[in-house]
């Protein structure tokens, strides 16, 4: 009887473990740079100086939690706050997407980030903290905020000057400004930036920084 002479079998050769090990460090490699050119372009847009744009008024709305949450929350904090809302078929998830962007570098100071809905009735407080945990929101850090509509929209023309309607191309679904709002720990506004737009992160962050090393955040008393 003849017998087949046995194949030797081996493990994956070098050159196909260094085809693996490549293919896995590319995109590692790719978001570490693309986060350091980032953070370059952050620390040379540092240096703008921040203009003023008035003062953001006493409010008190209700957050994700359905407890009280404004001004007295917001007292002596830098904070960045939007205008959305959870079903929203235009431009609210790409800027959602870029205040959850926010929450890495910034994630070692008191910075607050804020999104107030323009569609209170549907946004209860149950379906903005769903719709905060498919941001990965991190509690304490980003709240989202509800109320009745006639505050909200007083508060997005009056107090933050960005329009607002209840009329648009699609019936029912309501036009808001696509910007974000830097306010300083006095509630001073500090500047508006087009969440749309590529370069909107970058900026945000260079001012937000900027204002963090002209309010630095107060230090905690220690009681004994």
């Amino acid at each position: 009887m003849n017998v087949a002479p046995a194949v030797a079998r081996s493990g994956p050769s070098l050159r196909a473990i260094a085809w693996y090990t490549t293919l896995i460090l590319i995109p590692v490699l790719t978001a570490a740079f693309l986060f350091w050119v980032r953070q370059a372009q952050v620390a040379r847009s540092a240096r703008r100086t921040i203009l003023t744009f008035g003062s953001v008024p006493q409010f008190q709305l209700t957050n994700q939690d359905g407890q009280p949450f404004g001004s007295a929350q917001l007292n002596g904090k830098i904070w960045i706050v939007d205008f959305i809302f959870s079903t929203c078929p235009g431009p609210c998830p790409m800027i959602s997407s870029r205040m959850s962007e926010l929450q890495r570098p910034l994630e070692n100071s008191d910075v607050h980030l804020v999104s107030v809905t323009v569609d209170p009735e549907k946004d209860t407080p149950e379906v903005l903290r769903g719709y905060a945990e498919k941001l990965h929101a991190r509690p304490g850090r980003w709240d989202f905020l509800t109320g009745p509509k006639a505050t909200i929209y007083d508060l997005s023309r009056s107090g933050f000057k960005l329009p607002v309607s209840e009329d648009s191309d699609q019936p029912g679904v309501p036009a808001h400004s696509t910007r974000a709002v830097l306010v300083d720990r006095r509630g001073t506004i500090r500047g508006y930036y087009d969440v749309t737009a590529p370069d909107a992160v970058t900026k945000l962050l260079a001012d937000t920084s900027q204002l963090l090393r002209e309010q630095p955040a107060p230090k905690a008393v220690v009681t004994r």
